[in-house]
């Protein structure tokens, strides 16, 4: 066989996917190749240099470090506040579209309009109440400065 048929069984051997037939393709042809065997080694060396390696994770410090800077707090709420807006924008103009459609289209039984129409403004009637108390309590929240953020 020739080296370029060979070297995908190297890395198979490595990862211990070949069969018995190739198992023994691979050897008669190591038994004469010295590239082949050379590039086997080199392979090996490699995996164990990777297997030895791993990341370190953040200690608590580093992370506290991290979110005390403006630009990281500043930059994870900007991003918050424009993904919040683009989800209503869409939101809201997809359910403007639901309902303009059901109630214009003549098909549609009254019940359905009905349905439809009062599960939209449920919805919007919901979130405005939810911001409302969450902006309320905001103000008056005695334990939001012991959280760090």
């Amino acid at each position: 066989m020739s080296c370029e048929t060979i070297q995908p069984l190297i890395t198979g051997y490595l990862d211990g996917e070949l069969s018995a037939d190739q198992q023994t393709e691979l050897d008669a042809h190591l038994a004469q190749c010295e590239q082949c065997r050379r590039d086997l080694e080199e392979l090996r060396q490699l995996k164990d240099n990777l297997a030895g390696m791993s990341f370190r994770e953040p200690g608590d410090e580093e992370l506290d470090r991290y979110w005390q800077g403006v630009y990281n707090r500043l930059e994870r709420g900007t991003g918050w506040v424009l993904l919040s807006i683009g989800a209503i924008c869409l939101l809201s103009f997809g359910a403007f579209m639901l309902v303009e459609r059901v109630v214009r289209d003549p098909d549609v039984a009254w019940i359905v309009k009905i349905g439809v129409t009062a599960l939209i403004i449920g919805a919007v009637v919901l979130f405005v109440s939810l911001l409302r108390e969450r902006l309320a309590v905001r103000k008056t929240d005695r334990y939001a400065k012991e959280i760090k953020r």
